[in-house]
């Protein structure tokens, strides 16, 4: 007998806080880790981060947070099993945040593997596209720092389709990860609508799907924007 508002409004920072911990950090390792193997094609580097991503891309979500469980918090003993923050800990405080933190880890490293093999498969392309064309060639005949040439001029000219990646990533942000909340037990907007599909709560989950409609929208917007910060020629197209 709540109010649909009120209870997504209460799952939302959990999901929030997962899904933008895993979108940052999936950005920006899959970028910094695909412009590396483009610079050194058929490298150990590019060949082993090449095969890492294909196995991470090829795993199931919720068999991939599985084994992490079984490794990380059922053998090992790093990291606790299921929810976001323990009943014996202080409510407030430098305690309350490290053990939310705890928590956070393994949901977040789950669900950054699937999206940092997407972007470093997509950046490493594109990145090798770039580096072949003949502006790079002629910046280099030029004498222009190779830092530059790779950081300046062909990450800018390869980041338009990664974008695009990220901005879908984000526009689906507030529908969580269904499968990772639901195996972590993590109280988000994920696991929420997991839990209206079973008891056929139909308000909820048509309350969900108009949030994150109004979500997508924004994100193509922010999208567009940072296109034209990215690349100024998008403006006059």
């Amino acid at each position: 007998r709540q109010d649909v508002l009120d209870l997504i409004l209460s799952r939302l920072p959990p999901t929030l806080l997962l899904m933008g911990t895993s979108l940052v950090m999936s950005s920006l390792l899959g970028i910094l880790l695909g412009t590396l193997a483009a610079r050194r094609p058929y490298s150990l580097l590019d060949n082993a981060s090449t095969l890492i991503a294909l196995a991470g891309y090829s795993m199931p979500v919720f068999w991939l947070g599985q084994i992490f469980l079984i490794i990380f918090a059922l053998q090992l003993n790093w990291f606790p099993m299921q929810g976001m923050f323990s009943l014996r800990v202080p409510s407030e405080g430098w305690g309350r945040i490290l053990d939310i933190l705890r928590h956070l880890a393994l949901p977040a490293l789950t669900y950054t593997v699937y999206h940092l093999t997407l972007i470093f498969r997509l950046t490493r392309v594109k990145m090798q596209e770039v580096l072949a064309m003949d502006f790079i060639t002629t910046a280099r005949a030029k004498g222009v720092p190779e830092r530059t040439v790779v950081y300046g001029h062909a990450l800018r000219n390869a980041m338009l389709p990664v974008v695009t990646i990220i901005g879908l990533h984000f526009g689906f942000m507030l529908a969580g990860s269904v499968l990772t909340e639901t195996v972590y037990a993590w109280p988000g907007t994920g696991r929420l609508m997991f839990e209206a599909i079973m008891a056929r709560d139909y308000p909820v989950l048509m309350g969900l799907f108009f949030c994150l409609s109004i979500m997508v929208i924004l994100a193509n917007v922010l999208t567009d924007i940072v296109y034209a910060l990215i690349d100024p020629r998008v403006v006059y197209h």
